[in-house]
């Protein structure tokens, strides 16, 4: 690196010497922030603190704009109107971009969120475009001052047309966007606006990662098709170095797939790690050369670019270093990279050199691909990013330039092939902009000053003896013809032969020496005797020739006349190398003669020069020659004597009388006339004039003279004409001012030229005397802004010319005030006026106060749309019109212009131009002269429609409407007032207008068609649907009319009104009588339940106090977070899996696949090759698509495949969403159109209903842990608690206690609370308490024992019923006790289980709780002989509290007891009290959990937010989607599709288990919660179910929460997509590594095996997934996984 090293010292030495020349600079107020130069005009824009500067060229202020400071808040979302706590703030400008394409420069500051708008180029006051209302998806940069910003323009291809967008890289604020890089719009196309973020790209963002990467954007630029940024960030651990990388993507990138990071790497082990700035530029051929001999970086050429970095170090010292990498060397290393990852598991040389920031995922981001590069240049979405180089893999470069303090800017520049680097430093704040003139050549008068400055741009020319640049040396080329500074060279005189007397002479230089004569003797001063005289010698290059170039030169004659031959000599100099036929002087100087016939071509001017040049005949080589003629036509524009006498002596041109021509005197056989001929007058301007005189008269015609001393005299109708010399034109225009004359008169003009010649005009050109007369005015007022055209009437006013006319009001031309009526005079030149008294009277300006519409479509080239001015004092207007002109300002821009259709004084009716396609546009009205701006005001693309694609089966007249659904952008500017359409020539009426979809109510009656052509009778023929917007048509379809058969009115009448009419009329009765009954029964029943609930109130007191009291304990244990919360992959196995048909024995929970041992690499690689497919969008719409399309994928092959789906793609939920939002759009589709859409979501049907539940059950987990999962656990834990204080059947699996009615005890059994003292065996002494009921059978005591003894373990980690024994110890022996043994009491073939009754255990008994080894022994643990057990048992029928019913009938049938009798009646209101009870007492809990989950506010997850707004945003794209629906649709997702399974399944996310007997009574309060969610109004009667009247009272409390809770998120701040992208990544990020991802992926490759050829002939069909390869992917995976020998 050492051989380039002096290059950069010696230039960055002298850059502190180049100030001896004035500086052109410009200071200002504030401090500057960014600079950007305008190429093509070459002017200067500062970005500043508060202002934006325009400079021109010579750093001259041209114009400023103020862009702070303004009032605004912190984290206030713009308008400002909307925030409080508003205060001055300043405006940092954080970009300044210029966009030369359409005129505008880019500007974004620090206020307002870091809102950009568009100023012109030409003029910065001007603002094009600017908006603060669009939200988020505008604010580009960063309101914080520490955050850089960088960005440069780039042109992206959107529907294959290259549109202007700015690409940005910004660090992170705690309020900016969490986009990393963004690429940016600078216009409105479809549903995008100006500055908006175009791409999703969440693998670039800075959240989540901001606390682990520090990114410090310093560059940005665009080379060969690709974007570069420079900056500097952390690696995402625990140390916050900093580390300069670059990274690249390509321009047209529309996905970031690209996106590739090198880290660069400045000094030794990276010393200078942290880059400050930036310059790209062509080495220059000495550096180039350097580069590539240092063998470092091959080779390198001078018109490579060169990246040349300014880097500091963080180790303690300020210091910094200049280092340069070549871009080509940066690409090559950045192709290495992509290379390593797509085809060798991110390896060169077996090391791995890749990883993948910025993702959550732990995995090796390179699997083995085997991807052509080349075929995926820009990535693709199947293929890993972002990826960037490991710290081994960096591009190193040492320092060639070290500096003591913080270098902050460079800039280099190529000089004389050498290159010169200008760095900046932070000795101060800038405040002003210089250009620094680079060199001071000129100052320097001889060598030896010139080169000791060592000055880059300066050197010695020689031959000119001046210190000057080397393109102003005009011989530099010659060999040391111009000595370069730094070589410290200059002329010497090394010897002088002979050493004697020399005087001053001439000399010649040969072979690089200087030889001349000796002068004569007598030149020579006389020398003393015996002494010897010393000189001075001293060469003057200036006048030295160098004799060894032949040349030739001096061509005569100069000047050649067309069409006539003429020889042209010249001379040559150094001729002796060639041979010449002959010599006419000394041997160096010859004369040759060459012969030229010269014509010119075509006749535009009257000379023109010519060069021409000699050739060496034998080698064809050009001989240096500055042979130059000039050619001239003497007949071009002189057209007569006068004009051919009148040109330039040296052009020989004389008046041929022979042809009447000028021509070249050699050109004319006859002698030229001494004289013209005698002048002749053509015509005279004006031929009318005012008796007084004082205007212009000017006489045309030919030899009007030579000069202008030339015209004697003139007369105009016999009176003298006064000549006006300054105006004369040659022999063609003499001006004269007309005298007075008395009398009206007429007559010819005559004028003396030369010695008495004269010309005299003809009858037909004659001038007249007469005086104009005004005599009104109209009209007789308008606005003092001007511009209203007067109308005066009367008499021979066409007097005079327009140059002599002036009209003034007041005797002030133009006087534009308010004022009285004024007089308006005209003037015919000096003398002559006419006067109309108190004719006009000037008005205040008409005034624009609003306008609507405001937007428009292009129309293409029709326009239209219908625009309505408002405002005052229009009637003064005499002109109104609205023009459209760019917004860049450049006038040479069309303008569209418009005239007004309609207008009063209040209203003027406008129809909007059409416009071309462009960017941005203003419009003005235009009133008279008087232009005021239209904003805002926006032109939208033409709509666009489909055609129909039906026409079969037509539009019947009874059809309500039928909608064109197909298009795009119908209500950006039109609206369904304004459409037109038409079938046939009938009209529709546009019922409604959507911004994609027209309603139209079509004619009842078939109409005739437009065309003539159609108008016969065509029966049903389709006729023409025709929609209009303004003056735009569009032809969108058919509409078929079919034919219809009307009977005769008399027969249609009692036909059908008659029935119709008896029919309502029996209608109307039954109905009301059924509502008077209904109503009387609902009274009955409400009545009975309040009755009751009466009766129970004090009992529910008392128990819900008792159960608060026991309750607290539970609490206690919650309050010190004991809440048993499953981890995230239980949770997600439990809601996906869990229900499925092998339950807890599935693959996907258990995560075991038998797969051999040897073939477990070859899977596990397959199954990476099918994770990549899958995150193909198009592979993977068309898999799924095709499976449903099967009629054997039945409704749980869908939901288990979308609970695969969700794990296997559970590392990119972002992704994940988005298929899940394209099949929802089309799932909506199909409910709109065909279906009931409010069905939509209610079951799960299809993929990707199912993956909608997963999705939420993804997002909401953070959220149960947070805040609803104490709710509910406590509930759980009520409902158990208050089940278990009761008897509770085991085996009818009934309860006393209990909210389900089905499930509730039918029997009064008496049962006593027992205390029982437990001990547990091998765990020590300690007792525990444990309140069981005597009528408890053995299994369910052990429950309650298991659930006290061990409450601080979640339920996986407690002993198992079946494997603990209970023993009783009544005395020194103990009973083991057990559900089932000999000793069970028998009723027929009935046998009881045992409970503690049964055994007859009493209070405060002490039991012993020990483990066994073998669960079947506990059947019966005192009976050795088994066989003999179950011979007892085999027969016997088990039953615990009440037997079933129908044993009951069977043994009323034989017995009729009346105690038998009573068991089998039916519940009455006792067992509904019992209802009432346990309600009343859970009451509070069920109300806590309802409240926490229908709260809004900054507790409702983003992902409902998200959702409910997508779900709202589709709904406003059907018509007939109304509230009710959107309603219906929420539900569904949310409330019936997560928490109604979380409610029913509280095993789902905590680690309990949840009895037949609590399920029961959690879904009645699920059913509950399901009603509060609908808008249906249930009535209540004696049919209704007890659950529905349980909690009746409540249900409308419910519904308002409900409807509170979806309006509240409808009004929360929305949820943007890049938020809830950055909330998927971290879910992703924290969890992904912990699924069996590999296992999901085996089990949906089962699937696309099942369904191989369906798969196959779906991708063959689908053109993208052509041009993907996918089919030729998928064969190559199952040719892996199902270990096939196929031909690939």
């Amino acid at each position: 690196m050492a051989t380039w090293l002096p290059v950069f010292l010696l230039v960055l030495q002298v850059t502190t010497a180049f100030s001896e020349d004035p500086r052109l600079e410009f200071s200002t107020d504030t401090p500057i922030n960014n600079v950007a130069k305008d190429p093509q005009t070459g002017r200067v824009y500062l970005g500043a603190v508060n202002a934006i500067y325009q400079l021109n060229s010579s750093l001259h202020l041209e114009a400023r704009a103020e862009t702070g400071p303004k009032k605004d808040a912190r984290g206030c979302t713009p308008p400002v109107s909307t925030c409080q706590d508003l205060k001055d703030t300043n405006n940092t400008n954080k970009l300044l971009l210029v966009h030369s394409a359409n005129g505008s420069l880019i500007v974004c500051g620090s206020l307002y969120r870091g809102i950009c708008s568009l100023l012109n180029l030409t003029n910065v006051k001007e603002q094009i475009y600017y908006s603060d209302s669009k939200g988020e998806r505008t604010y580009a940069t960063s309101t914080e001052e520490h955050v850089s910003v960088v960005g440069v323009m780039a042109t992206l291809e959107i529907d294959d047309k290259p549109f202007s967008v700015f690409l940005v890289g910004k660090g992170y604020g705690s309020m900016d966007s969490s986009k990393l890089i963004s690429t940016r719009i600078v216009q409105n196309y479809r549903d995008w606006v100006v500055f908006e973020s175009i791409i999703e790209a969440s693998t670039v963002q800075a959240v989540p990662f901001v606390p682990k990467y520090l990114h410090d954007f310093r560059f940005a630029f665009k080379n060969d098709n690709f974007v570069y940024f420079l900056f500097s960030r952390t690696l995402g651990g625990t140390d916050n170095k900093n580390f300069t990388f670059v990274s690249r993507l390509c321009e047209n990138d529309n996905h970031y797939y690209s996106y590739t990071e090198l880290q660069l790497s400045c000094g030794l082990k990276n010393r200078y790690n942290k880059v400050q700035a930036a310059y790209l530029t062509e080495p220059g051929k000495e550096l180039a050369q350097a580069i590539t001999e240092s063998g470092e970086y091959g080779n390198v050429r001078e018109w490579d670019k060169v990246l040349f970095v300014v880097a500091s170090s963080e180790e303690g010292t300020t210091e910094s270093a200049l280092c340069m990498y070549p871009l080509k060397n940066i690409n090559q290393k950045l192709l290495a990279i992509v290379t390593a990852c797509y085809t060798d598991n991110g390896k060169i040389d077996d090391r791995l050199v890749v990883e993948s920031p910025y993702t959550s995922s732990k995995d090796d981001p390179c699997r083995f691909h085997c991807y052509i590069v080349n075929q995926y240049k820009c990535g693709a979405d199947f293929l890993p990013s972002p990826l960037a180089s490991r710290q081994e893999f960096a591009l190193k470069a040492n320092p060639v330039f070290i500096r003591q303090n913080l270098l902050t800017a460079v800039a280099v520049a190529v000089e004389n092939d050498h290159t010169v680097a200008f760095l900046g430093h932070n000795a101060g704040e800038v405040i002003k902009i210089t250009k620094v003139p680079v060199q001071a050549c000129h100052l320097k008068s001889d060598c030896q000053s010139c080169v000791a400055q060592r000055d880059p741009y300066c050197g010695w020319c020689v031959l000119e003896g001046r210190c000057t640049r080397r393109s102003e040396c005009s011989r530099a080329e010659e060999k040391n013809g111009w000595l370069w500074s730094p070589n410290q060279q200059c002329v010497k005189i090394v010897s002088f032969h002979p050493p004697n007397l020399i005087h001053s002479f001439n000399a010649r230089m040969v072979d690089g020496r200087i030889s001349c004569r000796l002068p004569e003797q007598h030149l020579i001063p006389p020398t003393p005797a015996h002494q010897g005289t010393s000189l001075t010698t001293h060469v003057d290059f200036s006048r030295l020739r160098f004799p060894d170039c032949p040349r030739f030169e001096n061509p005569d004659p100069v000047l050649i006349p067309v069409g006539y031959k003429t020889r042209i000599s010249f001379e040559g100099i150094n001729l002796d190398p060639y041979k010449v036929s002959s010599v006419c002087a000394p041997p160096f100087l010859i004369k040759c003669h060459s012969s030229i016939l010269s014509r010119f071509l075509t006749q535009l001017s009257h000379e023109t020069n010519v060069l021409f040049h000699v050739r060496d005949k034998h080698t064809g080589k050009k001989i240096d020659s500055s042979l130059s003629v000039t050619l001239y036509n003497c007949s071009l524009g002189r057209e007569d004597c006068s004009l051919c006498k009148n040109a330039d002596p040296k052009y020989q041109c004389v008046w041929c009388t022979q042809s009447s021509s000028c021509v070249y005197d050699q050109l004319c056989a006859s002698k030229e006339p001494k004289e013209c001929p005698d002048p002749q007058i053509t015509d005279i301007t004006p031929r009318f004039g005012p008796l007084e005189g004082g205007i212009a008269v000017t006489i045309k015609g030919s030899n009007l003279g030579i000069q202008k001393d030339d015209i004697k005299n003139i007369t105009v109708a016999g009176v003298p004409c006064k000549h006006l010399r300054e105006r004369y034109s040659v022999s063609t225009s003499v001006v004269c001012e007309i005298g007075s004359a008395k009398l009206y008169k007429t007559g010819e003009v005559e004028i003396e030229v030369g010695r008495g010649k004269k010309g005299i005009s003809t009858k037909t050109v004659r001038f007249t005397y007469r005086d104009p007369v005004a005599q009104s005015v109209s009209p007789n007022q308008g606005p003092k802004a001007g511009g209203t055209v007067l109308t005066i009437s009367g008499i021979y006013l066409n007097t005079a010319s327009k140059e002599d006319l002036q009209v003034m009001v007041d005797n002030v031309p133009c006087r534009t005030v308010p004022s009285a009526h004024l007089p308006v005079t005209i003037q015919y030149g000096k003398h002559t006026t006419t006067t109309i008294k108190t004719a006009f009277q000037f008005s205040s300006n008409p005034s624009v106060s609003d306008h609507q519409p405001r937007s428009s479509f292009i129309w293409s080239v029709l326009g239209g749309r219908q625009i309505m001015v408002v405002g005052s004092g229009f009637d003064l207007v005499q002109k109104a019109t609205i023009k459209v002109v760019a917004s860049a300002g450049d006038l040479s821009l069309p303008q569209f212009v418009e005239g007004s259709k309609h207008k009063n004084d209040t209203v003027i009716m406008f129809l909007s131009p059409a416009v071309n396609e462009s960017q941005f546009f203003r419009t003005y009205v235009q009133l008279d002269d008087l232009q005021t701006e239209l904003t805002p005001f926006e032109y939208h693309p033409d709509p666009t429609f489909d055609r129909l694609n039906k026409t079969a089966g037509g539009f019947h007249a009874r059809q309500r409407f039928f909608g064109v659904s197909q298009g795009r952008g119908f209500s950006k500017a039109m609206t369904a007032k304004e459409a037109q359409a038409f079938v046939g020539d009938a009209p529709c009426n546009v019922n409604t207008l959507q911004d994609e979809k027209l309603f139209l109510d079509p004619p009842s009656t078939a109409p005739s068609a437009r065309s003539k052509r159609q108008r016969r009778d065509t029966g049903s023929d389709p006729l023409d649907l025709v929609i209009k917007f303004g003056n735009g048509e569009w032809l969108v379809g058919s509409v078929r009319y079919e034919r219809k058969y009307s009977l005769p009115l008399p027969i249609i009448i009692p036909a059908v009104v008659v029935p119709m009419l008896l029919i309502i009329a029996i209608s109307v009765v039954c109905y009301r009588r059924k509502s008077q009954q209904a109503e009387r029964e609902y009274e009955k029943v409400k009545h009975q339940l309040e009755n009751l609930e009466e009766s129970v109130r004090d009992r529910c007191k008392k128990e819900f106090t008792d159960l608060m009291i026991e309750m607290e304990d539970h609490s206690n244990d919650i309050s010190e977070g004991r809440i048993p919360f499953l981890d995230y992959k239980t949770y997600t196995d439990r809601v996906f899996f869990l229900p499925s048909k092998d339950g807890a024995n599935d693959v996907m929970i258990t995560g075991k696949l038998d797969i051999p041992e040897s073939r477990r690499a070859t899977v596990t690689q397959a199954l990476n090759q099918f994770s990549n497919l899958l995150n193909s969008k198009t592979f993977l719409i068309n898999f799924i698509r095709t499976l449903e399309g099967r009629p054997d994928f039945n409704a749980r092959a869908k939901v288990y495949f979308a609970s695969l789906l969700t794990v296997a793609l559970h590392g990119k939920l972002e992704y994940y969403t988005d298929i899940m939002r394209t099949l929802l759009l089309g799932l909506m589709e199909d409910y709109v159109h065909s279906k009931n859409p409010k069905l939509l979501l209610r079951r799960s049907e299809t993929v990707v209903e199912r993956m909608l539940s997963n999705w939420m059950s993804i997002c909401l987990y953070q959220f149960l842990k947070d805040t609803a999962g104490e709710p509910l656990y406590k509930l759980f834990r009520a409902i158990k608690h208050q089940i278990e204080k009761g008897p509770v059947d085991a085996q009818l699996k009934k309860a006393k206690y209990t909210l389900n009615d089905t499930g509730l005890l039918g029997d009064d059994v008496e049962y006593i609370v027992l205390t029982l003292q437990v001990l547990v065996q091998g765990e020590g002494p300690d007792i525990t308490p444990v309140k069981v009921l005597n009528c408890d059978t053995i299994s369910q005591v052990k429950e309650k024992i298991i659930e006290q003894v061990y409450k601080n373990l979640p339920h996986s980690q407690r002993p198992k019923v079946d494997s603990v024994t209970l023993e009783w110890r009544p005395g020194s022996t103990g009973q083991i006790l057990s559900d089932l043994d000999v000793t069970s009491q028998k009723e027929g073939r009935w046998r009881r289980i045992n409970t503690l009754a049964h055994y007859n255990v009493r209070d405060n008994a002490t039991v012993v709780l020990s483990r066994v080894q073998h669960t079947q022994q506990s059947y019966d643990q005192n009976h050795d002989n088994h066989e003999e057990r179950n011979a007892l048992l085999e027969d016997d029928k088990v039953f615990h509290l009440v037997r079933p019913a129908d044993e009951l009938d069977e043994m009323k049938s034989k017995r009729g007891s009346i105690k038998d009798k009573s068991m089998t009646k039916a519940i009455t209101e006792i067992y509904l009290t019992r209802l009432l009870s346990v309600k009343g007492t859970l009451q509070q809990f069920v109300d806590d959990f309802f409240r926490s989950v229908l709260c809004s506010g900054t507790s409702v997850p983003p992902a409902v937010k998200y959702f409910f707004d997508f779900l709202d945003e589709q709904a406003l794209r059907h018509e007939n989607v109304d509230e009710e629906t959107i309603h219906i649709w929420k539900t569904n997702s949310l409330p019936l599709r997560f928490w109604v399974n979380i409610l029913k399944n509280p095993h789902f996310i905590f680690d309990v288990h949840v009895s037949e007997v609590v399920d029961a009574s959690l879904s009645v309060i699920a059913q509950t919660f399901m009603d509060a969610c609908t808008k249906t109004e249930h009535k209540l009667s004696r049919d209704s179910p007890s659950n529905k009247l349980l909690y009746a009272k409540e249900i409308s409390t419910y519904k308002r929460m409900v409807d509170e809770y979806y309006k509240g998120i409808r009004q929360m701040v929305s949820v943007s997509d890049q938020e809830m992208n950055t909330h998927l990544a971290e879910v992703s990020r924290s969890h992904t590594d912990k699924l069996n991802t590999q296992v999901a992926l085996h089990q949906l490759y089962r699937y696309a095996s099942k369904y191989y050829d369906g798969i196959i002939m779906s991708l063959d069909e689908d053109p993208a997934a052509q041009s993907k390869q996918l089919t030729l992917r998928l064969q190559q995976i199952a040719a892996a996984l199902e270990n096939k020998v196929t031909d690939l």
